[in-house]
């Protein structure tokens, strides 16, 4: 852990209980919150609304080019020893058709998934798509990247798969190195040390490309390997460049598929706080499954069992969900539309379906710049009780943010953030199960007694300090 954010909460730790055994309390239920909190019981932050986060990460999607195609010539010359590159792409469409992401983007809308969508922007080097993409009409082009901000935005973080997936671009002249050896492929560059700076103006370079199409991103997706040799680096790069190019307060990253037996939670790196300032860092999410669906290039028979099995009882989500930990799983957008057949989406909409089917009262589709947001709100908040008031400071805005605390409260009160000119207090209402808890409401859970009952609240948690008054 960084040495400034480990004071950081330290100091968070102490100045949340300044004050709590001072003030005299009118209610019983307050001063015996109190006296819990005092015990060490203090208010704990919970997953977002009380459910677990679920999430979906497309990798290799792009606008029109199937990128499975057109990659696989360019990685196999330069990995000719490999028989798995040696697959008969010349017959495959040169398209994945913007028909394909309206059925998939509408499908998604109609039962709340959401996640993160590659747009490669210049992808395997077929064209440009701030300039043109041959093959395409302008007028093609155009309609497509209309269709990713229209339909897509909402529900789906944008990112940059770096700036082609396939050959690596030399920054001083915008055109692919002559080199086809591993050393000039994303996949697996840079294979020397390199800056901090240049991998950042690297970074840099791709997130430009897409906000030129008026696509917002708070993040990046690695291409395979990209960045395994300088992974100390990579961190800071990614604050660095979508901070420059997009001003975004809150990057976040995707690269690492960890294991069963692995922490699936999002971590906080290239971490600074000075001063007492605003930190700043980046949030390394991972996902947590394979891609099972149809592979990167569309060829596959999916697995969809391995996500999750039709009564919901086996597979690397459901292990997640159980868990009460973030359940991300990925795949790759040729691997959706498997050349026309679409089996892997087929697959995909029954793993869905299971998912809700058992555990739709208990877990939350999010996208990945929301998991990030909420796992820096859970891990910098400060939450304190003064008097018949609970205060929280936040570095960072969240919605769902949801925490209990000892104690049954019925009537609450919600005082934004004083930066937040012209809100005003809102009245948490009152909701009958944890299950229907929903932004600015609370939550009584007395199933184990009165004397243990607890207090869920969920709130639009606004950056600065906000308050909490019981009545």
């Amino acid at each position: 852990m960084n040495e400034n954010r480990r004071e950081f909460l330290r100091r968070s730790a102490v100045s949340s209980t300044v004050g709590l055994a001072a003030t005299s309390i009118g209610k019983a239920s307050m001063a015996a919150a109190v006296s819990k909190v005092e015990d060490g019981l203090q208010p704990t932050v919970q997953l977002p609304r009380g459910r677990v986060p679920l999430s979906f990460i497309i990798d290799d999607s792009t606008c029109l080019v199937n990128m499975g195609k057109f990659c696989m010539p360019q990685f196999a010359a330069t990995y000719p020893e490999r028989k798995d590159y040696q697959k008969p792409w010349q017959k495959w469409p040169d398209e994945i058709p913007d028909a394909f992401v309206r059925e998939f983007g509408e499908w998604c809308i109609e039962h709340g998934v959401k996640g993160k969508y590659s747009i490669v922007p210049y992808p395997a080097c077929v064209g440009w798509l701030d300039r043109t993409l041959p093959g395409w009409s302008q007028a093609q082009l155009r309609q497509s990247l209309k269709l990713v901000r229209d339909l897509m935005l909402p529900n789906w973080d944008i990112h940059p798969e770096m700036i082609t997936h396939t050959r690596v671009i030399d920054l001083k002249t915008g055109r692919p190195f002559a080199d086809y050896s591993p050393a000039h492929m994303e996949n697996s560059y840079p294979q020397q040390d390199v800056s901090v700076d240049y991998l950042a103006s690297y970074l840099a370079y791709a997130l430009q490309i897409l906000k030129n199409c008026d696509l917002p991103c708070e993040g990046v997706t690695t291409p395979g390997g990209f960045g395994n040799r300088v992974k100390d680096k990579l961190p800071e790069a990614v604050k660095q460049s979508v901070s420059d190019v997009y001003g975004c307060d809150l990057p976040h990253y995707f690269k690492y598929v960890v294991g069963q037996d692995e922490d699936p939670t999002p971590q906080m790196e290239a971490f600074r706080s000075v001063d007492g300032q605003k930190p700043e860092f980046v949030v390394n999410v991972p996902a947590g499954t394979g891609d099972w669906f149809g592979g990167w290039d569309g060829v596959l028979e999916p697995s969809a069992d391995k996500y999750c099995n039709a009564d919901a009882t086996e597979g690397a989500m459901v292990k997640w969900i159980e868990r009460g930990q973030p359940a991300v799983m990925l795949c790759h957008w040729p691997g959706m539309y498997c050349n026309g057949r679409k089996t892997g989406f087929r697959a995909f909409q029954s793993v869905v379906q299971s998912i809700a089917k058992r555990f739709g009262s208990v877990t939350q589709w999010m996208k990945v710049s929301e998991i990030a947001r909420y796992w820096a709100a859970k891990e910098l908040t400060k939450l304190g009780l003064e008097g018949e008031k609970l205060v929280l400071i936040a570095p960072y805005a969240c919605p769902d943010f949801t925490f209990k605390l000892p104690g049954s409260f019925t009537n609450a009160i919600l005082k934004p953030s004083e930066s937040e000119a012209g809100v005003r207090r809102k009245n948490l209402r009152v909701v009958r199960s944890l299950a229907a808890l929903g932004r600015n409401s609370l939550f009584v859970d007395n199933s184990r007694g009165s004397d243990e009952a607890h207090s869920w609240i969920c709130i639009d948690l606004d950056e600065g300090r906000s308050e909490i008054q019981f009545k």
